[in-house]
């Protein structure tokens, strides 16, 4: 079975790369049971991009975050990397609590808030001073692979 998702809901619309220009796409999740992560990712409310289930050796599965421009892939075939390897997938979210009770109530299990400034240790809890980029939590994937979801109400100057 090969199936593609050409819709645009939840898409983040760009235009092709300008010459010159390099925009990271895609980055491969590796997973054990591709259907069980298949689940897993549509269970979070993301977009089913592409299942292309090419023979019994090959099968690459594509989705995109909401509002995102990168999308993750796993699959047969794709990869000698081992499943549950990859660490800290980072996820910019600008309401950080509701999107970990959005992801608790989709049966994940998501780690407490906590802060941490560059260079500092991690503390409990949500920055006191409700500073961009320093509050986080993690979860993960049912292989392992981890994922940390990063606030960020403002952006840096220069970045978009």
């Amino acid at each position: 079975m090969s199936s593609t998702d050409v819709s645009t809901e939840s898409a983040t619309a760009a235009p092709p790369p300008k010459p010159g220009e390099m925009r990271l796409e895609v980055v491969l999740v590796p997973v054990t049971d591709v259907d069980r992560a298949k689940a897993f990712y549509a269970g979070l409310g993301w977009r089913e991009d592409a299942d292309f289930d090419v023979s019994e050796d090959f099968r690459v599965v594509q989705f995109t975050p909401p509002g995102s421009g990168c999308s993750i892939a796993f699959g047969r075939g794709l990869s000698t990397m081992e499943p549950g390897s990859v660490e800290r997938l980072e996820v910019a979210v600008y309401d950080i609590d509701a999107t970990r009770q959005d992801l608790i109530s989709r049966g994940v299990e998501v780690s407490e808030l906590f802060h941490a400034a560059p260079g500092q240790a991690p503390e409990p809890g949500p920055d006191p001073e409700g500073r961009s980029y320093m509050t986080f939590a993690t979860f993960k994937d049912p292989d392992g692979n981890g994922w940390l979801l990063q606030e960020i109400k403002e952006r840096l100057p220069g970045r978009s």
